[in-house]
């Protein structure tokens, strides 16, 4: 039986939640799950930086150089499968996932979006945009969620959501932040132990 569950993070920028997922595995806080690999859409990611230093394995797939998406998930469909990955964790990865890509790894697949969803979420809606919206619709509570990934953007079952307020004269900048360090970067690698564990058990 498997001791921990081989988890991949795809990354497509700065990797600042695969460094708080790195950070809570060697804290011990994800025990029931192992980041094996990082994959990357982007050669420049600093993601990739990031697993380096960790010691993580990295598979690059760059946009450029791979331009139709089919072919990319192939190529990561394919990697995963070779490495027996068991979870599959988003972390600001900016290509939106076919329907063949989640059904290969259902209730495997966990996303961190920067809102509490139902609100600001969907197509159209990453990064700085969701706290745009945030911003523009007057919200006083903002926050992030956990969820798994299925073919509905953003319409996976939640796993976590925490809140967080927003403060006079926010920017889509300032908020950004305090979502990441408040909410995003708790509960991804708590959420990534929840599901774990729960395929421990399976």
């Amino acid at each position: 039986m498997l001791k921990k569950v081989p988890i991949a993070v795809l990354c497509s920028g700065g990797g600042t939640n695969l460094q708080a997922i790195l950070d809570s595995a060697a804290a011990g806080a994800i025990p029931s799950g192992e980041v094996v690999l990082v994959v990357s859409d982007n050669a420049s990611a600093y993601a990739l930086e990031r697993a380096a230093k960790a010691g993580v394995e990295t598979a690059v797939f760059d946009r450029k150089a791979v331009p139709s998406r089919a072919e990319r998930e192939e190529k990561i469909l394919s990697v995963l499968q070779e490495k027996k990955i068991g979870l599959v964790i988003l972390a600001g990865f900016m290509t939106i996932l076919s329907e063949k890509f989640t059904r290969a790894f259902e209730n495997r697949i966990i996303n961190v979006h920067p809102s509490l969803i139902p609100s600001f979420c969907g197509p159209g809606f990453y990064g700085l945009k969701v706290h745009e919206a945030a911003l523009a619709r007057g919200v006083k509570v903002t926050g992030a969620t956990v969820h798994y990934v299925n073919e509905v953007c953003d319409g996976g079952p939640i796993i976590l959501q925490k809140a967080v307020n927003v403060e006079e004269g926010d920017t889509p900048e300032t908020l950004q932040k305090r979502v990441m360090r408040e909410a995003e970067w708790k509960i991804l690698p708590a959420a990534a132990e929840i599901v774990c564990k729960k395929l421990l058990q399976r």
